[in-house]
């Protein structure tokens, strides 16, 4: 049985590296390939930056540019890798456990249309993704990893993937049970999701104005996101605007706030001077009570 466990972990990490590579030099699917799909939705999003800046005194190459672009590789990529063993090292714990797929399915739409197996999929994941990111700024413990992504000063589309390596333990085991939750599966077009997931993501941290008009009420934008990333918020409150790419959310949780447009206000929140700078120092960052 051990050497089982021991598989998983060896299969999971090589898989995983040998997948990256081959995606790199692609080989896999074009649905499939993430690294290169990352690689073109950024540029596209920046070019858009670029052409139609909404904060036009910022820089292109802003504050912590390169920081942020190595965080989209990190948390993409590599640690993807790192922890990919680990994963199906815990698959194959479940199995033995009697855990599978379907133990915890209350809805199984495999028989639906594709097209509307998507959407909810789509759903259930981002109210997933909402819930959970509510969780982070909720609870000081989660918080103290989430503060990375809030150390952002100045807005841009690689933001996105600024985030503390943590952040992925959390998000991953969630994402995965709303998964079962619909019968253990993700549908056969389940890349439109991934690949709209990270579009929307980079739109919303982008240095773009853009609201969608009515549709506000229903997705998430870089409006709206900015002041869920403001150094003042809400006396009393926790956080504001935390949909991932739906809106919807905050607006039926009365958690929306957007006092104004103009675009010029302070990011971070109070205390982020102490937080450290580089990838290294916010690596370890949370682990250790703050002085």
């Amino acid at each position: 049985m051990m050497q089982d466990y021991i598989d998983a972990l060896t299969s999971g990490f090589v898989g995983t590296l040998r997948w990256t590579w081959r995606s790199i030099l692609f080989d896999v699917p074009w649905y499939n390939n993430y690294f290169w799909g990352l690689i073109l939705i950024s540029l596209l999003v920046w070019s858009l930056e670029i052409l139609f800046p909404w904060r036009k005194e910022q820089s292109i190459f802003r504050k912590d540019f390169w920081l942020d672009a190595f965080y989209m590789f990190f948390n993409f990529f590599i640690f993807a890798i790192i922890i990919s063993g680990v994963y199906k090292f815990l698959g194959v714990l479940f199995k033995d456990m009697g855990i599978s797929a379907t133990t915890l399915t209350i809805v199984d739409i495999a028989h639906w249309p594709q097209w509307l197996q998507l959407v909810v999929f789509f759903i259930v994941l981002d109210f997933v993704q909402w819930f959970t990111h509510v969780l982070l700024h909720k609870y000081p413990v989660l918080w103290q990893f989430h503060k990375v992504h809030h150390s952002v000063k100045e807005m841009g589309f690689a933001a996105h993937l600024r985030y503390h390596w943590m952040e992925n333990i959390l998000y991953k085991p969630l994402k995965t049970i709303g998964v079962m939750v619909l019968g253990g599966f993700e549908p056969e077009q389940a890349f439109i999701v991934h690949f709209a997931a990270i579009a929307i993501g980079h739109f919303n941290h982008s240095n773009i104005k853009i609201t969608y008009g009515p549709l506000k009420y229903i997705l998430n934008n870089p409006v709206m996101h900015l002041y869920h990333h403001a150094y003042t918020i809400p006396e009393g409150s926790y956080g504001v605007n935390f949909g991932i790419s739906l809106s919807i959310w905050d607006y039926i949780f009365k958690t929306n706030y957007i006092p104004e447009d103009s675009g010029k206000i302070e990011l971070g929140f109070p205390g982020d001077k102490k937080l450290p700078k580089g990838f290294w120092g916010q690596l370890v960052y949370g682990f250790k009570k703050e002085k």
